[in-house]
């Protein structure tokens, strides 16, 4: 199983508003590089949502339900998106503050490439991130 973050600016779409919806399609990703990682993601992988904008922070965990598919949000291009569904909040958000205060999450690429909206996490980030949210998966 792979781990990843996505991020979202919680005025277009909350955690709230995610687990209203029982999930969503991870649509609208616009950087090549995210999209890649998009189309990494496995039925079943974990996701930590991050709340971008003026919180940033970490508030909780979702799970690939469908692997990535042709994005219908693009006009044109080769986009792609993939189903999230909710699994639990964080017990603790985790803000980017605390993120960059930890040594072991400063080669995370929220650290070091803030921009991208998708990205993957390495087990041990992974880990790191749901101990510092006091939370268990």
């Amino acid at each position: 199983m792979n781990h990843w973050l996505v991020k979202q600016e919680p005025s277009d779409f909350s955690w709230a508003d995610f687990v209203a919806e029982k999930g969503s399609a991870w649509t609208g990703v616009r950087n090549f590089q995210a999209r890649n990682f998009l189309r990494g993601m496995k039925r079943g992988d974990t996701a930590l949502f991050y709340h971008s904008g003026e919180e940033k922070r970490i508030v909780g965990i979702a799970r690939v339900a469908r692997e990535h598919y042709p994005d219908p949000t693009a006009d044109e291009g080769d986009w792609a998106c993939v189903d999230l569904a909710p699994v639990q909040p964080l017990k603790k958000v985790v803000t980017l503050a605390a993120i960059k205060a930890e040594p072991k999450l400063q080669e995370m690429l929220l650290v070091r490439q803030s921009r991208l909206s998708v990205m993957p996490l390495s087990s041990a980030q992974h880990r790191q991130l749901l101990q510092m949210g006091e939370t268990a998966s």
